[in-house]
């Protein structure tokens, strides 16, 4: 990586220096072998990311987006985050389906027809394709002035996103709360049951696009607070808190332990059983440091 791209790469992300040594070492041969595929295929193909929040998504596709355009492919990093339903359309299924839909993340608050869209714009169009972005800070898609282009088509596509590949799981794994969010606010089971739908109906469609998925596996759920905590101290960095309005957006150190609760079924059920459809996974450490590295699917 050039002395200016790495540094740059650095400050993105607040990393210590030391990060690209290790970065190399362990994502380099990954890189490699997606260029042997995309070559092969000759499409454009699609590399799904998925890890538990704070865990390094965003950090690991810039790496390799970076790599990919060293080894002269055209290359787009995507979060499935920047997909999320609008405010007003998530109001409109809390009113109408259940109330904890109001909150962004889980499979059934992701506008599934733009995220089909835009993927396929990406791999076919010719000329530039809109990118949706959304805004963590106000809880809304941003405004579509403030939308990315890029030119298409590209080679390959990173999509990037907690819930990525992740599978429905079984009726009868639904039927008891995990925790007090689930106990307190869906004891009748109806929230959890309409994501579980929307994630066989809907998702299982997308991640069928996927031609190679990582996982960033963390070491168990315990560790997405403190990951999440520093993953909004980052953000609240991001943007000038002078303003009363910006400052009331980042979350407090007890509405992430509130949040995270939305993501707690999912995140265990995927720490459980995808690693097996993984072509890569990198197990981490509770200090999000890489331990091991194996690949299910290509042993």
């Amino acid at each position: 990586m050039p002395a200016t791209e790495k540094h740059r790469f650095i400050n993105r992300h607040s990393l210590p220096e030391g990060y690209l040594q290790q970065a190399s070492a362990w994502f380099d041969p990954v890189v490699e072998s997606l260029v042997k595929h995309h070559d092969g295929a000759k499409k454009t193909i699609i590399v799904g990311v998925n890890g538990s929040q704070g865990s390094g998504k965003t950090t690991l596709s810039d790496y390799l987006s970076i790599s990919f355009k060293e080894r002269g492919l055209r290359s787009v990093a995507i979060s499935i985050d920047d997909f999320y339903l609008t405010l007003q359309q998530r109001q409109h299924l809390a009113t109408n389906i259940h109330p904890l839909l109001i909150t962004r993340g889980v499979p059934g608050t992701h506008d599934f027809p733009l995220a089909l869209a835009t993927l396929n714009a990406l791999a076919t169009n010719k000329g530039k394709v809109t990118i949706p972005r959304f805004s963590k800070a106000d809880d809304d898609r941003a405004p579509r002035e403030k939308w990315s282009k890029i030119e298409a088509p590209v080679d390959i596509i990173i999509l990037e996103g907690w819930c990525v590949g992740i599978a429905p799981q079984a009726k009868h794994e639904l039927v008891q709360p995990i925790n007090q969010l689930e106990s307190l606010h869906d004891a009748d089971g109806k929230w959890r049951e309409y994501v579980n739908q929307q994630l066989k109906s809907n998702y299982t469609a997308l991640w069928e696009l996927i031609d190679c998925m990582i996982m960033l596996q963390a070491p168990g759920f315990g560790c997405v607070y403190q990951w999440r905590l520093e993953q909004e101290q980052k953000l609240s960095q991001r943007h000038s808190l002078s303003e009363q309005a910006n400052a009331s957006k980042i979350m407090t150190p007890e509405q992430i332990k509130y949040f995270i609760q939305h993501y707690e079924r999912l995140t265990r059920h995927s720490l459980l059983h995808l690693p097996q459809y993984c072509q890569h996974v990198f197990e981490l450490s509770s200090k999000r440091e890489i331990i091991s590295h194996h690949s299910p699917l290509t042993s």
